[in-house]
């Protein structure tokens, strides 16, 4: 325990000299709140509805920092740990690869935890955004997406041969899945053309499982992105784990 407290400061530490994750897990979600209250302000989601067009977007804003964090932060740090031959000194030190990586794993999920943090309670204290389904299974939910989510960054960083390929890899990823899956752009206000391409990728359907929750709807609506969730870490993280790299 103690090697991993000392591990996690230090790469903290290291991650708050680059900015990268202060800029796009914290500082752009409340950037997005801030816009989309000013734009819409309390306006309902659509006619009739009992909760507004921001507490409809909540679930998708906060996954921005999920999505920087698994499918742009993970792969590139585990890639360049790789290619300077960190992970292979590591083997011949009492501290193993692995407890490195899962202090890369927690750095992320703590920024991912601010970040909805901070997105809610700039919702809520000048937005007045309440979110009328469980918290409980809202959590439960998030902590899934977010699995789901590093087990994509975790496949790439883990197979990819070198800091190059994993960095074109991830951004070909991160790009579009921040632009299209509904997490910058509303899905709502999409063309329906563009839902066709959203609704391939796997942060979309993640989007729908957090809307479920934070909003009350029926199960049935979140039965296929659980689904999908679900069999993204069992498949993502299955091949991180049998054709992972270590040198």
């Amino acid at each position: 325990m103690n090697k991993y407290v000392t591990m996690l400061k230090t790469e903290i530490k290291l991650s708050f000299r680059g900015m990268d994750m202060v800029i796009f897990a914290l500082c752009l979600p409340v950037v997005m709140v801030v816009l989309l209250g000013i734009i819409y302000g309390n306006q309902p989601a659509f006619e009739g509805a009992s909760y507004s067009f921001l507490e409809q977007s909540f679930g998708a804003i906060s996954t921005i920092a999920i999505c920087a964090g698994g499918v742009m932060g993970l792969p590139l740090v585990i890639s360049d740990y790789r290619q300077k031959k960190i992970l292979k000194r590591y083997k011949v030190t009492p501290t193993s690869p692995i407890l490195l990586l899962t202090v890369q794993v927690s750095i992320y999920a703590i920024y991912s935890l601010l970040s909805l943090i901070l997105v809610y309670l700039v919702g809520s204290l000048f937005f007045g955004v309440r979110l009328p389904g469980s918290v409980g299974i809202f959590l439960a939910s998030y902590f899934l997406v977010m699995l789901s989510t590093f087990s994509i960054g975790m496949m790439v960083g883990g197979v990819a041969p070198n800091m190059k390929v994993a960095s074109i890899v991830a951004s070909v990823l991160y790009f579009p899945t921040l632009i299209f899956s509904g997490a910058t752009l509303p899905y709502e206000v999409m063309p329906t053309a563009l839902h066709r391409i959203a609704d391939i990728l796997p942060l979309t359907q993640g989007i729908k499982l957090l809307k479920a929750a934070s909003l009350g709807l029926p199960i049935e609506v979140a039965c296929l992105p659980l689904i999908v969730m679900v069999a993204l870490i069992i498949i993502c993280g299955g091949i991180a784990v049998k054709f992972f790299k270590w040198e």
